[in-house]
């Protein structure tokens, strides 16, 4: 009897080791499952895994900005102003900036944009970009501004450059009037790929142009109001070398964007940097 009771206990005993061994391997392979749905849901085990709604490419959160003041046939739906994926609080505008080789573009972008670093730099193939960041009544801007080379490159950068911009800035040479005489086409060029931007015509290199005879500055300076005019486009006169106007376009533009109340002044004096719109 005790031997019977013996082989029943051992065998007992190790029915129990195999139940409680199958019984620990499917908690593991539960487990196992259990983890990799966690993992591939995003979630961390033993937390709450809750979906987050993504932010979406939207405009400014307050009222939106007025459409550019263009004439009737140039109206059209207002520009776009795209936050940052990573970055919520930042407000990414991009504008364009064209004309002839030689004029001062680089140097004019580079004397906004400071100390901030140049994006892709010479090696990269289209147009030069260079950002700017700024706080604007609480909100950060940045503005993107793509530079369109001036050769023969510029009819395949120009499409890329102008779309989804929200200003068009039209640069010449103030000593250069065969420079000036190119800023209609780059208007309806760069009017092709976008109708609502606001344009602005910029003379360059002003600390050269009071050189020159005083009536020749006149007669310059008349003409490039009658094409800024004949533009729609407010007329700047600027210095790079001498920070000349460069900051107060920005300004300008960032006014009219977000109808801030600031006004720039008008200036038509000759041997003065111009003003005029």
């Amino acid at each position: 009897m005790s031997e019977f009771r013996r082989k029943s206990g051992g065998h007992y005993s190790l029915l129990r080791c195999r139940i409680h061994s199958r019984v620990s391997l499917l908690q593991r392979c539960i487990l196992r499952a259990l983890h990799r749905f966690l993992a591939c849901s995003g979630a961390k085990p033993g937390a709450n895994a809750n979906y987050s709604m993504l932010t979406p490419h939207a405009a400014l959160p307050s009222t939106s900005p007025p459409p550019p003041l263009e004439s009737a046939a140039e109206s059209g739906p207002a520009p776009v102003f795209h936050t940052n994926e990573l970055d919520t609080d930042l407000v990414n505008l991009k504008i364009s900036l064209l004309g002839d080789c030689q004029i001062g573009k680089t140097s004019f972008l580079v004397k906004y944009v400071g100390n901030e670093k140049e994006q892709g730099g010479e090696e990269r193939k289209g147009p030069n970009q260079m950002d700017k960041t700024m706080v604007v009544s609480g909100a950060r801007i940045s503005y993107c501004i793509w530079e369109v080379q001036g050769d023969g490159k510029s009819q395949d950068q120009l499409p890329m450059a102008c779309k989804d911009s929200v200003a068009i800035l039209i640069m010449f040479d103030l000593t250069s009037r065969c420079t000036l005489n190119s800023v209609v086409g780059w208007y309806k060029e760069a009017r092709k790929w976008n109708q609502t931007a606001i344009p602005v015509l910029i003379g360059t290199k002003f600390d050269d142009f009071i050189q020159l005879p005083i009536d020749m500055q006149w007669t310059i300076a008349s003409e490039a109001r009658t094409y800024a005019k004949a533009l729609n486009a407010t007329l700047f006169f600027s210095s790079a070398t001498y920070n000349i106007n460069v900051n107060k376009i920005f300004k300008f533009i960032t006014a009219k964007l977000f109808d801030l109340p600031w006004t720039v002044e008008r200036n038509l004096n000759v041997g003065e940097p111009i003003i005029d719109f």
